[in-house]
């Protein structure tokens, strides 16, 4: 029986019957067979050349065929008669599924270097760009590079670094520079939110499907430390009891962890025409988070050397423009750092993985993985006594997230509800229970 199938790398069998859990038939002339498969391999761009190995199993011959993996700058391998949209693959589970265009075009990109930060966005203007940050770049810029400063112009630097080219500001000029990006380019930015569950469709004691929904905008820098804003803000407070007795506050995850992690999504991401619709994403569950970017690996980094080896840099230009900014070290220590912190507070490595062109960092939480630390709920000296003390003059929800230190999600669906069910506190407006103005008041 004959099952022939190319990829990027396989071995395949010849002489095995699949309809018959790979019963060994044994093949019909090994030199016909290997002929005919050197035959449609040649049909393929760019050429594969297989590998054959021969063996007798029970009395009958057996044929494999070994078909290289190609290199990176040489894919994807497709059949010529088809072309290369219809005919490219890439495996997925158990299934070769047709390639997008987009993940046609991102082996291209790093094979032609195509540089998607230096794209110049005609319509972009130098009078709107910040001045006070371009003149704390210039500056840093002429401290780190003394020898090169004293001969060229302001206007000259901005030329040489690709924050315009010709006059004219580029991609990577307007995402850290100008007053305000997404006038240029509208998704490039972040959404936020928080689910109240572990699985997206999950909804609250209210019906609501999101605790918190933001859309973070602006500059690099200053999406990066709103996002982080909106984690810290959002996230659960771990009381942690270390072996000596005290307590200590934490975060949900550690603050440098998320700070690295969203810095790679923003740095890293694609910003090629093909996903400039798509923003970065922000998912807070309960009992993880995940960061989304679009772009999966470029180059030849794999998931396993992740923070291990130098990888290939997909915005170098954005990345050297931040450096100077001290935005990022650019010195591929993101990684490295978020698998450390995550570690410091007894956390699990955080996994990374590479879905149909997006890049997905995912932080588990200590509410499933509490560790070797004893893990305390949260905020536990705000008892129910001193809470209900508090509500015999009605509070906003604002008040009590305020008297509490407790995130809205937790205070409302582990606090609040369970003393509205048994009747310790009533709403004010118990008609319109998701009301702005809805107070709490002890009974």
């Amino acid at each position: 029986m004959l099952y022939f199938e190319i990829t990027c790398h396989k071995v395949d069998k010849f002489g095995l019957d699949e309809k018959k859990h790979f019963e060994i038939a044994g093949v019909y002339d090994v030199q016909d067979l290997q002929h005919k498969v050197v035959e449609q391999c040649k049909q393929m761009e760019p050429p594969v050349r297989p590998l054959f190995t021969v063996c007798e199993v029970n009395s009958k011959t057996i044929v494999s065929a070994e078909i290289p993996s190609a290199d990176l700058a040489a894919r994807p391998v497709f059949y010529k008669g088809v072309g290369k949209i219809k005919a490219s693959y890439i495996r997925a589970g158990e299934a070769d599924e047709l390639m997008s265009e987009y993940e046609i075009y991102s082996y291209e990109a790093f094979r032609k270097r195509v540089r998607d930060d230096l794209r110049l966005v005609e319509n972009a203007r130098l009078s709107l760009l910040d001045q006070n940050l371009l003149d704390q770049y210039l500056l840093s810029f002429k401290k780190e590079r003394k020898n090169l400063s004293e001969h060229v112009t302001d206007k000259e630097i901005m030329e040489l670094m690709g924050i315009t080219i010709g006059g004219i500001p580029t991609l990577a000029g307007v995402v850290v520079f100008s007053k305000y990006p997404q006038a240029y380019f509208p998704q490039l930015y972040i959404t936020a939110v928080v689910v109240p569950g572990t699985e997206m469709g999950d909804t609250g004691s209210g019906g609501e499907r999101f605790i918190a929904n933001e859309r973070i905008t602006g500059t690099i820098p200053e999406m990066l430390n709103d996002a982080i804003g909106f984690v810290r803000r959002n996230g659960r407070t771990r009381t942690i009891i270390s072996e000596d007795g005290k307590r200590n506050d934490q975060d949900e995850y550690p603050m440098i962890a998320v700070r690295e992690a969203v810095l790679n999504a923003l740095i890293h991401r694609d910003y090629s025409v093909h996903t400039e619709n798509v923003p970065i994403r922000i998912i807070m569950y309960s009992d993880r988070m995940e960061i989304i970017n679009s772009g999966g690996l470029y180059g030849r980094i794999s998931i396993d050397s992740l923070g291990k080896v130098r990888p290939d840099t997909r915005n170098p230009t954005l990345a050297n423009v931040l450096e100077l900014l001290n935005t990022t070290e650019n010195r591929y220590s993101g990684i490295p750092t978020i698998r450390k912190e995550m570690k410091a507070v007894g956390l699990p490595d955080p996994v990374f993985a590479v879905k149909r062109g997006e890049f997905i960092v995912e932080f588990k939480n200590g509410i499933a993985y509490p560790g070797k630390q004893q893990l305390v709920s949260e905020k536990t000296d705000n008892s129910e006594d001193r809470l209900l003390e508090f509500c015999r003059t009605p509070r906003s929800r604002k008040e009590l997230i305020n008297f509490t230190g407790l995130s809205r999600f937790y205070m409302m669906s582990s606090l609040i509800k369970p003393l509205l069910e048994s009747g310790k506190l009533k709403m004010t407006l118990p008609d319109k229970p998701k009301s702005k103005n809805q107070k709490y008041g002890a009974s």
